[in-house]
């Protein structure tokens, strides 16, 4: 299942992706694409009804984040061997955690705000984990038992707040617009292979990033299992899984975006993002 929310930011419905890729209207089956609803029962729901019987979402109603109200948003630092050579860092021994603020969520098609004052909003194309079931202790065996489903993550970073102003990460991680998420939310039952899926992002339409999750350091069911003995994951939760190299910060001379620059961002089998940046 392809599951998403549409219309205007703060009163987005939950919907689905049809057979004949249009969005469906999930309002008279769930409240939301929530933790509530990603938990099972929901979910049980959702497979039950007739797709076909359900209302269509209007032309071109805006996307907005396919996951709504995520308490964690936990992101993992230099997971890609090529990424962390052109940023000049040694591979980690264990996964690098840290937070993206919630608030940051954004629909996969919004404008990305360049901070107040920044100078350096860098982008990085990712794979997005949704917990759909409590994790706490979880073996890595049983990870997979705890994932909802997977979605494209930008993880949009203002290297300045993050790697000179001290402190952890988080600093420039978190700004206002900096984590769209979608379009879709995908089950793992259509997903053939987590593990080779293509991912790129172009930049005015120039390809800068062209990488694939087959050269991920830390696989899915680790990241899981590893995050869970830190802090208990709820469904709902977010886990961005580190991005390929071609982020702006490793080029030469390094390349930050401005104002007016475009951004499409797709990962295979998940969909594409598309958004405009703008000064704040």
């Amino acid at each position: 299942m392809k599951l998403l929310r549409f219309g205007d930011l703060g009163q987005e419905r939950p919907g689905i992706i049809d057979t004949q890729g249009r969005i469906r209207d999930l309002s008279s089956v769930v409240d939301d694409i929530n933790g509530d609803v990603l938990s099972g029962q929901g979910l049980a729901a959702i497979r039950s009804c007739n797709i076909d019987d359900l209302p269509l979402a209007p032309e071109g109603a805006r996307m907005g984040s396919c996951i709504a109200r995520v308490g964690n948003f936990i992101a993992i630092g230099l997971n890609f061997a090529d990424h962390a050579a052109e940023s000049g860092m040694a591979i980690p021994d264990e996964p690098i955690l840290f937070n993206k603020a919630p608030s940051c969520l954004s629909g996969p098609d919004d404008t990305v705000l360049i901070p107040t004052g920044a100078q350096k909003t860098d982008w990085e194309v990712e794979l997005a984990i949704v917990i759909g079931k409590a994790a706490s202790y979880v073996d890595e065996a049983d990870a997979l038992d705890h994932v909802a489903g997977y979605c494209v993550c930008n993880d949009v970073s203002e290297r300045a707040y993050q790697l000179e102003r001290g402190g952890t990460w988080t600093k420039g991680k978190g700004c206002p617009t900096f984590g769209p998420l979608g379009p879709w939310l995908v089950t793992p039952d259509d997903i053939e292979n987590i593990d080779n899926l293509a991912m790129t992002l172009d930049v005015n339409g120039e390809r800068v990033q062209n990488g694939s999750t087959k050269t991920m350091i830390f696989k899915v069911p680790f990241l899981v299992s590893y995050v869970s003995q830190f802090m208990r994951l709820e469904p709902g939760d977010v886990i961005t899984t580190g991005t390929p190299p071609g982020v702006g910060m490793g080029m030469t001379p390094p390349r930050f975006l401005k104002a007016g620059d475009t951004m499409r961002v797709e990962i295979e089998g998940l969909g594409v993002q598309n958004q405009t940046v703008a000064a704040n």
